[in-house]
């Protein structure tokens, strides 16, 4: 049955608000229910622009601007897409942190998400359908909550990671907001500071583990696959052991993806190849220290070996190329508490003389003279001007990349890596950076963001309706990324511009599909990638519909 009047109002996917035409009103029996004035899509956003210009703190921006999101989708995202750097940063991170910390408190609309609690199980179904409302969902984001943005477990108030990430997946890469599903598994939390909160709304017991929760997991992903033919399925924010976990089980059954683990390897290996094309240099040739041995670090590491494989290194050869530094020093095989992440790249003792020494980064960097550093340790100002003067006395073009964020817990600030190698390092971070002024040279620093690689990635693999996605899939989205660094040009990036995501993607997408095709792993008609995307892509533009 066909919406009219207040339900057509009421539907963000279907409001057009003050530019439904006076014919249009006719049609769907909503005369008299507007103001006269009819507005174009044009008109409405710079209305919109001004009425945020004048909200005085992130926060009340970000509150403002969901605002609309809840109301109208098509306006939403046409105000985005014309501010994508000014509002990423308000819409997602870090400014979604807050909310997150506060959503019980600010709850007022679910925003189309499905709560999925294990307490009731047998109520999934029903939920998810509830949720997705008729509509052809092809892209969930799940989250459980356990590691929100570096900020911890936040239970079911983490549903708001998942409606941000698909709010970048449709700003960045157009993937239809019509078609995207957030969820949160809520198994209960951790954080006391919820469980005593009168206002938390998620359930108030400590997380459950083990055998329960696997088997939650699993009866979701089963559940999904089963409503939602053709589904690409990203897990977000999920424990550390838990997030591999699941990876392993399903990567290679089902569409699925893992951004804190492969999201983050994927630009990161991006990063190392741009930064490769500029030195000349071979990644087969590098030695490579990871500073923080969490989920994002082994993440990393375990995208740059696969990548080696590729390059046509053996799996015992490839890993001799990668040393863990963790809080208990250099990670070897008899070391206490190996994550399975871990594991595969620990050291054996015998090969050091020092093995005992090598207890913090600066000894390891001694003993092994690395050529690329990569830092997700949360350790404020870890990269020491003595430890990255020592790595640039052993290799001509050292890659440094201190990736934790927010600014107060980077390894090393831009500015000091360029100043303390006399303009040889190239440099990526987790945060936005300026340009650097050195000796007359300006260097510009790319930003390691995962946006600029999973909307493409997805819209990629949704576009050929691909069965899995293939480490193949994974690397040609990096080499696409690195290859577009111009290293002819003088202090130039090692990773293209966050503010031309929405340009960028599109390249991932479009390699991401052709290989896929190539592996015959799609499974609709298209024999090209590029034709696949543009037909699936989306834009926000009003239709009558």
């Amino acid at each position: 049955m066909e919406k009219t009047g207040q339900d057509r109002l009421n539907d963000p996917f279907l409001n057009h608000g003050t530019a439904f035409t006076e014919e249009q009103r006719k049609q769907y029996h909503l005369e008299g229910m507007l103001p006269p004035q009819e507005q174009s899509l044009e008109s409405q956003v710079r209305e919109v622009y001004l009425q945020y210009q004048e909200k005085s703190t992130n926060l009340e921006k970000r509150i403002f601007l969901m605002t609309i999101f809840n109301t109208n989708r098509v306006l939403f995202f046409k105000i985005f897409s014309e501010h994508v750097t000014e509002f990423m940063p308000i819409v997602y991170d870090p400014t979604i942190a807050e909310t997150i910390e506060n959503y019980s408190h600010l709850f007022v609309n679910p925003q189309n998400a499905a709560f999925l609690s294990i307490d009731k199980p047998d109520q999934m179904e029903a939920s998810l359908k509830n949720a997705a409302d008729g509509r052809d969902i092809k892209l969930i984001v799940v989250t459980d909550g356990e590691e929100i943005l570096g900020i911890g477990d936040w239970g079911t108030q983490g549903v708001d990671i998942s409606v941000g990430k698909l709010m970048v997946y449709t700003a960045a890469a157009g993937v239809d907001p019509a078609c995207v599903l957030p969820v949160v598994l809520d198994v209960g939390t951790n954080n006391e500071k919820l469980l005593k909160d009168d206002l938390y709304l998620g359930n108030k017991h400590s997380r459950v583990n083990g055998d329960k929760y696997y088997q939650f997991v699993d009866q979701f992903v089963q559940c999904v696959e089963k409503l939602f033919p053709g589904l690409y399925l990203h897990f977000e924010d999920f424990g550390r052991d838990n997030a591999d976990n699941i990876l392993k089980k399903y990567r290679e059954h089902i569409l699925t993806f893992n951004d804190d683990i492969q999201g983050t390897g994927i630009i990161v290996l991006a990063g190392i190849l741009g930064a490769l094309k500029i030195s000349g240099q071979k990644l087969t040739e590098q030695k490579y220290v990871c500073f923080g041995a969490g989920t994002a670090g082994t993440g990393i590491v375990e995208q740059v070996y696969s990548e080696m494989l590729q390059a046509g290194l053996k799996p015992e050869e490839a890993r001799q190329h990668f040393y863990l530094v963790d809080k208990q020093g250099l990670l070897f095989d008899d070391t206490p508490d190996l994550t399975p992440a871990q594991k595969p790249f620990v050291r054996k003792r015998s090969e050091f003389a020092n093995a005992d020494q090598l207890k913090d980064l600066k000894s390891v960097v001694q003993a092994v003279h690395p050529d690329i550093l990569v830092g997700t340790s949360t350790r404020s100002g870890a990269f020491t001007q003595d430890i990255v003067t020592e790595m640039a006395e052993h290799t001509e073009r050292p890659i440094i990349f201190p990736l934790s964020n927010p600014t107060q817990l980077a390894e090393a600030k831009a500015q000091d890596l360029i100043e303390w190698t006399k303009g040889k390092a190239l440099v990526a971070t987790g945060i936005p950076a300026d340009p650097v002024d050195y000796q007359g040279v300006k260097y510009e620093i790319g930003q390691a963001n995962n946006a600029l690689v999973y909307p493409g990635l997805g819209l990629g693999a949704l576009a050929v309706n691909a069965k899995v996605l293939s480490d193949e899939m994974i690397s040609v989205a990096a080499h696409s990324l690195g290859g577009i660094v111009d290293s002819t040009k003088p202090g130039a990036a090692v990773l293209p511009p966050v503010e031309k995501l929405n340009i960028f993607s599109q390249t991932v997408a479009h390699a991401v599909a052709n290989q896929a095709i190539k592996d015959h792993l799609n499974q609709n008609e298209y024999d090209d990638g590029k034709q696949a995307v543009e037909a699936l892509r989306w834009a926000p533009e009003y239709k009558n519909e």
